[in-house]
């Protein structure tokens, strides 16, 4: 799908190879959670699923420099589209080519072994006798319209869907008379509307499921706590680069290999030491863990405020690497610690629901409100560089409730993890059928 979008002659065709993209990366990571916390002990979770997490700053960084350099390189070559190879542009040409080696990879992905769901805890999880069947039902209850049908099927109450619709649309369409923006709220309000009726039909289906995920105050705080982290570190990797063509003599080749090489070794050695870190402080305390993220919150904030404002580009370079040291930490701790809080067969599903989370605080709210904000303070006379430091400045005030939440979460953690079996027992899971110990 990333290939494809290099042929992309419009924006709906754009938009929609972008939505086959985010299908492709949000199926990889659920099952990746769930298949290493079993290929590794529990010991080093966070170290292991960090280090899967570094893929999202390696690739990114990569394809930040990548996409900077074949773009100038190929519109140097071919200065008049018509003339180019299939007429294509730079910014397809750069699409092409970080998208076209996914598929050889996928083609290595295959021959990996699925391991035995729980042998890592002794707590071995029996095969879903048709799990194709099961891939149905999860979508049943997904896409609108078939949820209604898979909701009745389940018992879940029609009216009570109805009703959340409704709220659903009415925020969102107060949203979009205050913003002017209805694409953001559409995509968005469709999202919360996909992932509660996804929730409702859970309920009624894997009441065992729904309670060991949404029942734990310890993983609900923390699927608030790290993605409200990402909002700052999604906002400030989408707008790092053009802010800094703003502030400084510079081209988009430059500000690619620098911020893109920056952000692929800070995030590499950040993500990696966060779940070393994490693993070494959750033997010391059943709630180490958030540790990290106390760290990400404290060495993020006063790097970027440095990097944003300093008059040095290479400083501002540099400083992009240093902070993705702490900003990149955390990664490997929510999946680590989700996985902890459930069954072995219900990690994938806690994955998806952090994902979830991540996606919709993060990934959809951060770059677009320090956005949103640029332009606000540029409709009171600031220029467009000083707009856009202040509204990034402005957004990192979200570590104030981030910070609030991981107290809260590391309150609840160690009772949470320690009851998990007779929580489990308590939710009608056969825990001592599972169990080899």
């Amino acid at each position: 799908m990333t290939a494809l979008s290099g042929f992309a002659r419009s924006f709906p065709q754009l938009a929609l190879f972008r939505i086959g993209v985010g299908i492709g990366e949000a199926s990889a990571s659920p099952a990746a959670y769930s298949m290493l916390s079993d290929y590794y002990s529990p010991k080093v979770r966070a170290t292991v699923l960090a280090i899967y997490s570094s893929g999202v700053y390696i690739g990114g960084g990569i394809g930040l420099f990548l996409g900077g350099f074949i773009m100038e390189t190929w519109n140097g070559t071919y200065p008049i589209a018509t003339e180019a190879p299939f007429g294509i542009k730079g910014w397809q040409a750069a699409f092409l080519a970080v998208g076209i080696p996914g598929i050889f990879m996928a083609i290595w992905v295959r021959t990996l072994r699925e391991p035995v769901r729980g042998e890592s805890e002794n707590l071995i999880a029996p095969k879903h006798p048709a799990p194709w069947h099961l891939l149905g039902t999860e979508m049943a209850s997904m896409l609108p319209v078939f949820n209604l049908w898979g909701l009745k099927r389940a018992g879940a109450s029609l009216g009570m869907n109805a009703l959340a619709a409704l709220l659903i649309v009415l925020v969102a369409g107060g949203l979009m008379r205050i913003t002017g923006n209805i694409p953001q709220w559409v995509a968005l309000g469709i999202g919360i509307y996909v992932t509660f009726s996804w929730a409702q039909s859970l309920k009624h289906r894997d009441p065992a499921t729904f309670g060991m995920i949404f029942k734990s105050k310890a993983l609900i705080l923390i699927t608030l706590a790290f993605p409200s982290i990402s909002f700052v570190t999604y906002g400030i990797g989408y707008w790092t680069a053009p802010l800094l063509l703003r502030l400084h003599d510079t081209s988009p080749g430059e500000v690619g290999m620098y911020i893109g090489l920056g952000s692929a070794v800070g995030g590499l050695l950040g993500v990696t030491l966060g779940g070393v870190v994490a693993d070494w402080a959750k033997q010391k305390h059943p709630a180490g863990r958030l540790i990290v993220g106390f760290i990400a919150i404290a060495g993020t904030a006063p790097l970027v405020l440095w990097m944003v404002y300093t008059e040095s580009l290479m400083w501002a370079f540099a400083l992009n690497f240093l902070h993705h040291l702490f900003s990149a930490s955390w990664p490997g701790i929510p999946p680590s610690t989700a996985s902890d809080l459930v069954m072995p067969r219900m990690r994938a599903i806690a994955g998806a629901y952090y994902i979830l989370m991540n996606t919709m605080i993060g990934l959809a709210m951060g770059p677009y409100f320090i956005g949103q904000l640029s332009d606000t303070y540029a409709a009171t006379g600031m220029n467009s560089a000083a707009s856009l430091q202040t509204a990034i400045a402005t957004g990192l005030l979200i570590f104030i409730p981030a910070t609030l939440l991981l107290l809260a979460a590391w309150r609840y953690l160690p009772k949470d993890e320690a009851s998990r079996l007779e929580r489990a027992k308590a939710l009608g899971e056969p825990v001592e059928a599972t169990s080899t110990a």
